[in-house]
């Protein structure tokens, strides 16, 4: 049977009503059922256009999160970082960690939903955030045998992690910019 193309305005109401669900009962929780009920929507359907709940979800995420990192070039690391940091405003960004924080447990106990996660959230992440690193290198604002280049998502990543559980507060616009200046800048020499 051949899927039916959902309108991109439909998509959206669905993937809103998914990530709202996801936020509410947590990965674990969320049910084909629960989604086809807030969306009005038959599981048929649903399975027929995301065939999973983690494709689904992940969907709902990428969806969530339209600009590509690589596509951000002002001319300077320091410009394209900032552009990354203020694309998602304070509100945002404390949904998507309350996001991630529910997924963060499903991850461990669901070899599907951290590889659709790992395929269409973190990879094309780490792409583009290669490719503003490597732009930097070719502009020579950093060197290319920086030692701390490799870990620059690392570097992110524990940013998030660390605010919740050092500060138990969520992170922010102004937090993620003080941070990148006083940690991230001076490692890669920039």
């Amino acid at each position: 049977m051949a899927r039916t193309r959902l309108t991109p305005e439909r998509e959206n109401e669905l993937y809103t009503a998914v990530l709202d669900l996801l936020g509410e009962v947590g990965y674990e929780a969320l049910t084909m059922d629960a989604i086809a009920a807030r969306t009005r929507s038959s599981k048929a359907t649903l399975y027929r256009q995301w065939g999973s709940k983690p494709e689904l979800v992940v969907k709902a995420l990428r969806n969530n999160k339209p600009v590509h990192l690589a596509e951000i070039d002002t001319g300077s690391l320091r410009g394209d970082v900032h552009a990354v940091l203020t694309r998602t405003d304070d509100c945002q960004m404390e949904k998507n960690s309350a996001l991630l924080r529910g997924l963060s447990h499903a991850v461990h106990n669901n070899p599907d939903l951290f590889q659709a996660l790992r395929e269409l959230l973190i990879e094309p992440e780490m792409t583009g955030l290669g490719a503003l690193l490597q732009r930097a290198v070719d502009r020579g604002e950093v060197r290319p045998d920086n030692p701390a280049l490799p870990y620059v998502p690392h570097m992110m990543i524990g940013a998030f992690a660390a605010r919740e559980l050092v500060e138990e507060r969520p992170v922010d616009q102004a937090f993620l910019t003080a941070y990148v200046e006083a940690v991230v800048f001076p490692a890669l020499g920039v």
